[in-house]
Formats: C-alpha cells, structure tokens, sequence
C-alpha cells in the first residue's frame, strides 16, 4: 500500500470522477412526466376529461402531436379523442371511455395513463384512474376488440431525445441522492474489506513471529511490519466509520423528503446504525489499552468481528424483512432496473469508483500522518 500512494494518478482520478458525478449527477434532468391527473376516477360508457399537470414537459411543444392512452394493460388501450394544451406543463385530455372493461367479471381497475409526445418522449403514470365494473360485459369477445382497436402500436411511442434520468413519483429529484447516499455505503464496504484484510495480516505476521521467536528489530525511527499493518487497519476503519456516518446523515436527509421524517425505525436505518455503534467499539477499545502489542491483537481480532456482523445487518436481515420502505425487501436486490437505468449507472458506478479512491487518499494521508508523529515520538525517547 506504501508504494501505491507514491503514485498521485489515482488520486487525480478520484477527484475527477467525484467531479463529474455532482455535475453530472445534479444537472442531468429527470425524464418528462405527470406530477397529478384529475379527477382521478372514470365512469364507464361516458365521455371523461382529465386535466394534468406535468413535469419537465413541454407540452406547447408538442402540441398537435401528442397522443395519450388509459391503459388497462395485456394489449388492452383506450387513445384519448382529444388533448387541449394550456402551457407546457397543463393539458386537458379527453377519453371516450367504452360501457365495459375488457374482462368478463366485475372488477375494479386501476389504468394507467401514457402521454407520448415527439418532443417530451413518452411517459408512464401507473394506476392513475379507477374505473369499477359492477357487472360483466354481455359480449366480452366484441369488449376485448373495442379495447385492442386502440391500443397502442409498435412506433406510437416516442423516445426522448437528450440525456436523462428516470423520474419516479415519490422520490422526484431526490433521486439525486443515490450517487452520494447509496455510493457512500458501498465505498465504505470496501474501505472496511481493505481494513480487515490488515487486521487478518496483523494476527498472521503476529502469529509467524511468535512460532519463529524472532522479534521484529526496526531502527527506533521505523514501524515494523505488524505496526504497519495494524495502521493500515486503523486508519481505514476510521475513513470506513467516517463514510458510514455520511451514507447515514445524507440517508437521514433523503427519509425527511420522501418519507416524511428524519428517523422511521426502517430496517435498513436501525441495523445500519448497529453497525456502525459495532464499529465504534473498535476505538473505544483500542483506547482502553495503554500497551501497543495487546491493543493492536485486541483490535485486529475485534475488526474481524465488526466485520462478520456488518454482512448480516447490511445485507441479509433487511431482505429477510417485509416492511422495509427500502428497496430490497423480501429477497428484492435492488439496483435493478426499477431502481437504476442505464443512465443512471453511467453516473452511479463511477462514483463508487471515486469515493473509494478518494477514500483510500484518506486513509493514506491519514497513515502517514500517524507515521510521523510515532517517528516524532520515537526520536523523542531516543534523546
């Protein structure tokens, strides 16, 4: 690790790609789409307006060439007869809505409404209008034709044009938020990995030099191999420690926004924050021994175990739960593609890449900082 951070390429590197995540990461606007629509419910058999409000459309724009479907889905549409444009974000949109839905028992439904424009792109608002069926239709064959007459086409739906991210109704623009929120966890987890590594060289050099019964002689200025690899262990864990309150504090932040308060008992919040307070153990311990060589064993063997609980809390008790408003419960991986699109990873990604560079800069300086002052302090003692 000594002879890496001789090199100052990565470290330019990281910079770099936290750079080009704020920018990009902040001003590449989300994807057109429907902020309300309203009323929100329909009759069957009648002539139904809606009025929506948009986001980031432009609806003058397109004006003329707009198209709009309540979809009841598996091929069944209705196109609307007729959209009137107020500004580039309200619109009033017309449907002849048919006697029956397409299924031959009373159900009630909730239809999508898609808006495809040349300009905006087509957009999705899912479950939007309510319509009840309170009786079967007489002839379900000739309902189902009256619904796939209309349907929607291969061709009638249009992409938009420039670069942006997904909007998805309840996080809006905190989606922001996952390249220095979900980045920061992740960059943690491998500054974490690189600290237990350390800890697991420390006891095996510990173990090796105690078998041989040669000590470990360095000039009274220099770290031995086991301090060495005991710093290294420290000064990652404190970085580690450092990111994980971050991800929690900008975690916190996103939670006020999307559900309401800061702190909600979530699962993922709870046992994120057991980890760190595990975590936390690790200093507290290290300063409750006065003595270098049983401190630096203590610590290793404790680092080890933060580590073998961080898995379990972070990665498998929050899937195990059902009513975790993160994403990823029930057996869910999340960061799939109800979480990220492919734009979204060109930004997200890299910006893993760059906070754990960044922190291993940290790490560095923070090695070498501890480094002189112990050379300071042995030169002190020499005197």
């Amino acid at each position: 690790m000594e002879k890496l951070m001789r090199h100052n390429w990565w470290k330019l590197a990281s910079v770099l790609i936290l750079l080009y995540a704020l920018v990009a990461g902040l001003l590449v606007p989300l994807k057109p789409n429907l902020l309300s629509v309203a009323p929100n419910a329909a009759t069957l058999g009648q002539t139904q307006s809606f009025e929506l409000l948009g986001y980031n459309t432009e609806f003058l724009a397109d004006e003329g060439a707009t198209r709009a479907w309540l979809n009841y889905g598996d091929g069944y549409a209705v196109e609307a007869t007729s959209m009137e444009v107020v500004d580039d974000r309200r619109a009033t949109v017309t449907f002849d809505v048919p006697e029956y839905l397409p299924n031959d028992r009373p159900e009630n439904k909730k239809l999508s409404l898609i808006v495809s424009g040349p300009v905006s792109g087509a957009f999705v608002s899912p479950d939007v209008v309510v319509i009840r069926q309170q009786s079967a239709p007489p002839d379900p064959a000739a309902t189902r034709r009256e619904w796939e007459q209309s349907t929607m086409q291969k061709g009638d739906l249009t992409a938009y044009a420039g670069m942006s991210f997904p909007y998805r109704s309840l996080l809006s623009e905190t989606i922001r938020n996952t390249y220095f929120h979900v980045s920061l966890w992740f960059a943690m987890m491998f500054l974490f990995i690189a600290a237990v590594v350390y800890s697991i060289k420390y006891l095996r050099r510990k173990s090796k030099q105690e078998r041989a019964e040669i000590p470990d002689i360095v000039p009274l200025t220099e770290l031995s191999r086991l301090e060495r690899a005991d710093t290294w262990a420290l000064v990652f864990t404190g970085v580690g420690m450092l990111f994980g309150i971050l991800g929690l504090l900008t975690g916190a932040v996103w939670a006020k926004y999307t559900w309401g308060s800061f702190w909600n008992w979530d699962i993922k919040q709870f046992t994120t924050l057991i980890a760190l307070l595990i975590y936390g153990g690790y200093f507290v311990l290290r300063g409750a021994f006065p003595d270098p060589e049983r401190r630096a064993r203590l610590s290793a063997v404790y680092n080890i175990f933060a580590f073998a609980c961080l898995i379990p809390l972070i990665y498998i008790l929050p899937r195990l739960s059902t009513t975790s408003l993160h994403p990823g419960a029930e057996g869910n991986p999340a960061m799939g593609g109800e979480d990220l699109d492919n734009t979204m990873r060109m930004v997200f990604y890299p910006t893993i890449i760059g906070w754990t560079l960044f922190g291993g800069w940290m790490a560095g300086v923070a090695y070498r900082t501890r480094l002189l002052a112990e050379r300071t302090l042995r030169r002190q003692e020499a005197l």
